[in-house]
C-alpha cells in the first residue's frame, strides 16, 4: 500500500501598503469613516479569517466598525480580531444556546433600522454555523441580508485538495454514530461531484474507514487541516490509504476538512444493466424502475425503459 502524498506550508503575513478606496477608505487597513456613515440598515453576514488574521477583507473591517452591534459566536475570539485592527465595536454573543431567545429582540432592532453584523469564530457564517436561523428569519420578516464574503475553510480545502472543483457538494459534519454516518454516506455515494465534509480529530480515522467502506476504498481523497495557519497540511491519497494512515497516526489537532473525489467511473455492461433493472422491477412500476436505474447508471432513460419492457415481456 503506497503512502498518501502530503504537503505542508507556512502562511506568512505581509504588510499591506497604504490604501485609499473610492469611498474614502483610510490607510493601512483602517476602517473608512465615510463607508461607516453610509452603511444601510440590515443584517451583515461577515466572513472572518480561518487562521491568518491578514485574511480579513477591507470591506469586512468597514462593516464591523460601522455596525450598531456585532453578533459573535464567541466574543473573546471576535474581540481578538477587532483588537488586532483597532476596531471598536459593540460585541454581543449569539450562538446555539441563546439564539432562540435573542432572535425576537434582534428582529425588532432590524425593524427599527439597526445595522447588525454577524460573525462566526472563523470563516463564513451560516456554513455549519448557528447564524442560519437568524438570517432566514430576517429575510422572512422583510429585512435585507448583506453577504460580506471572505475566507471559507470549505473552499480553501477544495483548492488545496487537488480534487475536481468544477462541481462539488458540501455535506457539513457527518453524524457521530457509525450507523447514521454510514447511512448518510450511502445517500451521497452516487453524487457526481467532489464531496466536502468538516470533521474533528478524534473521529477522523473512523470517518475515513466508513467512507472507504461505503464510497469505495480506491476513491481519491484529501485531508486538510490548520488551513492558513503555521502548521497547515494537506494529505492526499485513496480513502483506504488515508484511513490506514490516521488509524496508525491518531487524530490530528486543528480544524479539519475532508474531501473525496467524484465516484469512480465503471463500465455499464448489459449484464449489470439487467441486474439493476430486475432488482428495481421487483418492487417498482416499470417506468419508475427504469428511471431510477437510468439515473443511477447515467444512461438514457428511453433506452433503459425499452430494455425494462423487454425484460418484463421475457418474464
Amino acid at each position: 500500500m503506497s503512502s498518501p502524498e502530503t504537503s505542508s506550508g507556512t502562511s506568512g503575513a505581509q504588510a499591506i501598503p497604504g490604501w485609499r478606496d473610492s469611498r474614502g477608505g483610510g490607510p493601512d487597513g483602517q476602517p473608512s469613516q465615510s463607508s461607516a456613515q453610509a452603511l444601510s440598515p440590515g443584517l451583515y453576514v461577515v466572513s472572518t479569517p480561518i487562521g491568518n488574521l491578514r485574511d480579513i477583507t477591507l470591506r469586512a473591517l468597514d462593516v464591523l466598525a460601522a455596525a450598531d452591534e456585532v453578533l459573535a459566536e464567541d466574543t473573546r475570539v471576535a474581540g481578538k480580531l477587532l483588537s488586532a485592527y483597532g476596531v471598536k465595536a459593540r460585541l454581543s454573543p449569539y450562538h446555539d444556546h441563546n439564539g432562540a431567545e435573542r432572535r425576537p429582540e434582534l428582529l425588532r432592532k432590524l425593524a427599527e433600522g439597526a445595522r447588525i453584523a454577524l460573525v462566526s469564530d472563523a470563516g463564513t457564517p451560516l456554513v455549519s454555523d448557528p447564524g442560519w436561523k437568524l438570517a432566514h428569519e430576517a429575510l422572512e420578516a422583510g429585512h435585507r441580508v448583506f453577504p460580506v464574503p471572505g475566507a471559507s475553510a470549505m473552499l480553501a480545502g477544495l483548492v488545496a485538495s487537488g480534487l475536481p472543483s468544477d462541481r462539488f457538494c458540501f455535506a457539513g459534519f457527518l453524524p457521530p454514530k457509525q450507523g447514521a454516518r454510514k447511512q448518510s454516506l450511502e445517500s451521497l455515494k452516487t453524487v457526481p461531484a467532489t464531496l466536502i465534509f468538516y470533521e474533528s480529530g478524534p473521529r477522523l480515522a473512523h470517518t475515513l474507514a466508513d467512507m472507504a467502506a461505503v464510497l469505495g476504498a480506491g476513491r481519491s481523497g484529501a485531508v486538510t487541516r490548520e488551513l492558513t495557519k503555521l502548521f497547515e497540511e494537506t494529505r492526499r491519497g485513496t480513502l483506504a490509504e488515508l484511513a490506514a494512515h490516521y488509524a496508525e497516526a491518531g487524530g490530528p489537532k486543528g480544524e479539519i476538512v475532508v474531501l473525496t473525489g467524484p465516484p469512480l467511473e465503471e463500465e455499464v455492461t448489459p449484464e449489470r444493466l439487467d441486474a439493476a433493472l430486475r432488482e428495481a422491477l421487483a418492487d417498482q412500476p416499470t417506468k419508475a424502475a427504469a428511471n431510477a436505474v437510468a439515473d443511477a447508471l447515467g444512461l438514457p432513460k428511453r433506452d433503459v425503459y425499452q430494455r425494462a419492457l423487454q425484460l418484463k415481456a421475457d418474464g
